[in-house]
Formats: structure tokens, sequence, C-alpha cells
């Protein structure tokens, strides 16, 4: 057993979940090193593509259609694939809840306690653009980080918000079609991956985390439309965080009744309560979860605060028409607003009255309005494809040029590339890293910032 002091209240625990046999295994496995996922961005590219085109040893994650390991020695941070949001790096087990959740194109879909963005942008893909993903975090710094991983991803169709559940259920009443709460809870299943975890259970154990859990799912619950969808899942073992949640809320809400999840090699049935799934790392090459998924009841009848609303074609700016001149991505120009000269594409059903929460972003970010002109966003660049911008430019990863241009440099053109003479999208073998203007045979850099190669 790795040097990770565990308390015995815990480890006794553990023992009497698992049984003696299972309980040695559990032990064993924190001799085992930890193990590196990534998941593809299958918005941009399939897994079949990625693995064709990485230098990294990948290897499949058996019940994750677009999921990998990769060895500790690779550095995918440090890839401009990475920066082009082609994957996210995700633990294995922690990629198991969005993949579950049954999510179609239109969905109106909540991820509650969403932070940094790792089961985000799984939700956000299965939505392939249409419908509306709520994103919201308690946290304003780690909704900021969620922020960005939405929009290094290129998911255009988000309303991220840094709001206690209970604020979001007073604004939207029910109005979600899926509902994703990764609740916090005591981390029991991370310990082999993250000792600084252990610290933290000890100040805050199982029980601390169970009253939080069993209010936040109950709020979420009031946010379902009826027929609607809640998964709910921990990363750790306590049944008094898990199953007993889950019978607490079918008892507290008559509407609610738990649905059938399918099991996998090496996934469990929940411990006393039959149509849950768990984790373990002494059964699968991952580390603990648990998850339960909920239907609302088509029969429930509940209160809808937000109605639709018909929306007219604003006028827009004339330098912010012209630059669209050059985009042929289709856009509908009723979904397009300016507020305080930032220029939005609002996602479809978004609650155009739903106001007085803290919102981070609300829609695309196609840019900004700047004394006559209009200068385009990173997060639009990573939203558009070569093919939907009139001007573009792609260099193979080796080119030098593709770290300098991260980097936020200036760029030379060879005089075969040009000359480049206004907004020109920047890309890797084809995928978009962000925008530069061409002055002829020199690209200004416009790369954000806040997100360059450190």
């Amino acid at each position: 057993m790795k040097e990770i002091k565990i308390s015995e209240e815990f480890l006794n625990r553990m023992r009497d979940l698992l049984g003696e046999e299972d309980y040695q295994a559990y032990l064993k496995s924190f001799e085992e090193e930890r193990l590196y996922g990534l998941r593809v961005n299958t918005l941009k590219i399939t897994p079949e593509e990625f693995m064709g085109i990485t230098a990294f040893k990948l290897k499949p994650v058996p019940w994750i259609y677009n999921g990998f390991y990769y060895e500790g020695e690779d550095r995918p941070a440090k890839d401009p694939y990475y920066y082009a949001g082609l994957y996210y790096l995700q633990e294995p087990s922690a990629m198991t809840p969005a993949n579950l959740l049954p999510v179609t194109p239109g969905d109106r879909v909540l991820d509650l306690c969403a932070a940094p963005g790792g089961k985000s942008t799984e939700l956000g893909i299965k939505l392939k653009g249409k419908g509306l993903l709520a994103a919201n975090d308690i946290s304003n710094s780690r909704a900021k980080a969620l922020l960005k991983n939405l929009e290094l991803w290129g998911i255009e169709n988000i309303c991220v918000t840094s709001e206690e559940p209970g604020k979001l259920k007073e604004t939207f009443g029910e109005f979600f079609d899926k509902i994703l709460v990764d609740a916090p809870c005591s981390g029991e299943g991370m310990f082999r991956k993250d000792a600084d975890m252990v610290k933290s259970y000890e100040k805050h154990g199982p029980e601390y985390y169970a009253a939080i859990q069993k209010e936040i799912v109950c709020q979420a619950a009031d946010m379902l439309v009826p027929g609607g969808l809640l998964l709910y899942s921990t990363c750790t073992f306590s049944v008094c965080e898990d199953e007993e949640i889950i019978r607490w809320v079918l008892e507290q809400h008559e509407e609610m009744e738990l649905v059938r999840l399918p099991l996998f090699e090496g996934a469990s049935d929940g411990i006393g309560l039959t149509g849950c799934l768990r984790l373990f790392p002494h059964k699968i090459k991952g580390e603990g979860h648990f998850m339960a998924l909920l239907k609302k009841k088509d029969s429930a009848a509940g209160k809808t605060i937000i109605s639709k609303e018909t929306k007219k074609e604003p006028a827009l700016p004339e330098e912010l028409s012209g630059f669209l001149s050059m985009v042929l991505k289709p856009l509908e120009r009723s979904r397009i607003r300016v507020k305080n000269d930032a220029v939005y594409y609002m996602p479809e059903h978004f609650p155009e009255k739903a106001g007085g929460l803290r919102y981070l972003r609300t829609g695309l970010l196609l840019g900004e309005l700047k004394k006559g002109r209009f200068e385009p966003g990173q997060a639009f660049a990573m939203a558009l494809k070569p093919e939907q911008f009139k001007q573009s430019i792609s260099w193979e990863k080796q080119d030098e040029r593709v770290i300098r241009y991260l980097k936020g440099e200036t760029i030379s053109l060879k005089e075969e590339e040009g000359p480049v003479k206004g907004w020109c999208l920047v890309c890797v073998d084809g995928f978009p890293l962000g925008f530069a203007k061409g002055t002829g045979y020199s690209l200004k850099n416009k790369y954000y910032p806040g997100w360059r190669w450190q």
C-alpha cells in the first residue's frame, strides 16, 4: 500500500462494505500507479482520426467510446492539439456520469456543479450545437476555468453561471430536460489519485456532505420538466452519500423514480439499492465513483417560470455585418445580441427573462465592437472550422510558428502563403487555434492573452 495515511475508521468501514476478499483487493490497488486519461472532442475529430495523428501511446477506456488512457511520461497539456481543443484531460472513471446521461441534440441541459468542465464538455458535444447547456458552479474562480474549457472545446450553446442552486431554482422553475449533479462529496474514491483528498476527508467526512447533497439534489429535481432525467454522481464509496441519498430523494419526491443504469465489465450494482452503478479501483482501471439515474414521472405537475419568447432580427452595426460577411458558418441573425459592445450568439431556448443571476457567459462570444471596428473573439475562433471562414491558414504541428503563435508573437509568412490581408483564422493541421490580422506577409497575433502557451 502506498504511503497514504488513512484512518482506521475508514478502512474498517470499507472492509464492512466490501467483504474481506474484495477489501484485500482494494488495499492492493493502492500499490498500482494512478491512471491518466483523456477524452476526445468529437465535435472536432473522431476518436479513430485522433489515434491517427497523435504521438501519445493511447489505450481505449473500455466503457467510454471517446476515452483513452495515456502514459505518465506523455505531456498532453503541452501539445498544440490540446490548445486546439481536441481533447480534455480527465480521470477515466470521472468520464462515466456525462457518458451515461442520455442527452440528445435540442435538449435543455443543466450541469449543476460543473467546474472545471470535464462533464460539461461531454454534455456539450452530445448537444451538437442544438438546445442549451447551462453550466453552473458556486465558486466564481472555478466557474472561470469552466468557461475556458467550454470555449476551448468550441461549444457555443452555453450559459455559464456562478450561483447557489436555490437561486437557479427560483429563476428557472421546471425548465431542464436533463440535469447532471456531480455532487460535492468526501472524495473517498480519489484517495489513490490524490493524497490531499485524505486531508480534506479528515476535516469533513461523509455525514457533513450528505446534508449538502440532499439539498442540492432536491433543488435539481425541482428544475426538471416532467419526463426529465437527473443523473446523480459522487466520487465516494460511502453509502450515506450514495444509495441513502437516492432513497431519501425517492421518499421526499413521489414524482421521482429510479431508472436502472446498465452494468459493464468491472462495474458493480448499488449496495442495497438495485439499479445504481458503482466503480471500484480494484475492479476497473479507474478510481471510485457512484452513479444513479432518476426520472421525473410524466404525470408530475409543476410550475414553469420561463416562457418562450419570439425574437426579432436585430439591426447590426455596419462593422459587425462586414466581418460576418467573411463567416460561412450558418448564424441566425435573430440570435445575435449586442451588450456593452460585446456581441453574443445566443443558444436556442435561452430564457431572455432569466435575469438576476451571476452570468459569466450567455451564448458564444463573437467578439467586441471597438471604435468603428469589430474584433472577433477567441471563443468564436474555436467554434469554427477552417472552411467556415473565408480566409484561413494552417501549419503542421511541427512548424515552429505554431508555438510562436500560441505565445502571442507576430508571425512572418512564407512567400507561397501570402499575401494575407485582414482577418485570418489560424489553424494547426486544420484545427483552429485563434485569429490573426494579416498585413501582407505578416500576421498580427490576436490569440487571447489569457490562454497563451507558458
